[in-house]
């Protein structure tokens, strides 16, 4: 219980976050389009693939699904990080990319929006109601009813692929700004109080002699602090823009 309390503590966490995903689920398609082809017809690859990148490629933090399941930590992930990646990947594939997802957000203060938040509900809203539909077609027995069941069943299908490939795509072009790709990013701007503060001149010592003004140059501003950690990202990665 207090586990599960703990995540959706951490859900509505994520709604707070400054920073926005590079491109939103509607615009993956046009944001890399031969990529999100390969997310949809190899879905399982990809996720090993994206979850080892945004490990920075060092599989000695490996942790069955990010550490968000229950079973994180408990299915030998420090023998064999390689073979429970691929294991997580084909068995628990939508926990996989859930798992990506979570981790990048954690990592880089990335917002849940609420566009995304709808698409992805209506994915799953679908698929439930498509297991509904099922379970009374066989109850019931009637051929119109499982027909309709059939064809839903497939729609909810073809949306669950096509928002796992566009999420995965999602997670590529992050992963592509956090390492550069997109070319130097220009250091956010600050608040005007905080340039009129560094950028502006003490005024002259004329007729205000209290210990408050003293004459002189400005103390020098304050440096902003990189994320992650300066263990992470390992050298040849270049540094982060993301606002903390």
């Amino acid at each position: 219980m207090a586990a599960s309390q703990a995540q959706l503590e951490k859900m509505q966490l994520r709604q707070n976050y400054r920073n926005v995903w590079h491109t939103n689920l509607m615009s993956t398609i046009t944001a890399d389009t031969p990529y999100c082809c390969f997310s949809l017809f190899c879905g399982p690859c990809v996720s090993y693939l994206l979850r080892k990148r945004a490990l920075y490629n060092d599989m000695s933090r490996y942790t069955c699904c990010a550490g968000y399941m229950p079973c994180s930590g408990k299915c030998g992930e420090s023998k064999c990080p390689e073979l429970c990646l691929c294991t997580e990947v084909f068995l628990c594939f939508g926990n996989s990319v859930a798992s990506t997802r979570f981790l990048l957000q954690d990592e880089f203060d990335i917002q849940t929006t609420q566009c995304d938040n709808c698409i992805i509900g209506f994915m799953f809203c679908l698929q439930q109601l498509a297991c509904i539909c099922s379970i009374v077609a066989c109850l019931v027995g009637n051929d119109e009813l499982s027909d309709a069941s059939q064809a839903l069943n497939c729609l909810a299908d073809v949306v669950y692929c096509s928002v796992c490939a566009c999420m995965q795509t999602q997670h590529k072009v992050e992963m592509d700004k956090r390492d550069g790709k997109f070319g130097p990013r220009p250091m956010s701007v600050p608040p005007a109080q905080q340039m009129s503060r560094f950028d502006q001149p003490y005024p002259p010592n004329v007729g205000y002699g209290h210990a408050g003004y003293p004459p002189g140059p400005p103390p020098p501003a304050p440096q902003a602090q990189g994320y992650p950690p300066a263990a992470y990202p390992p050298q040849g990665y270049p540094a982060s823009g993301y606002q903390r």
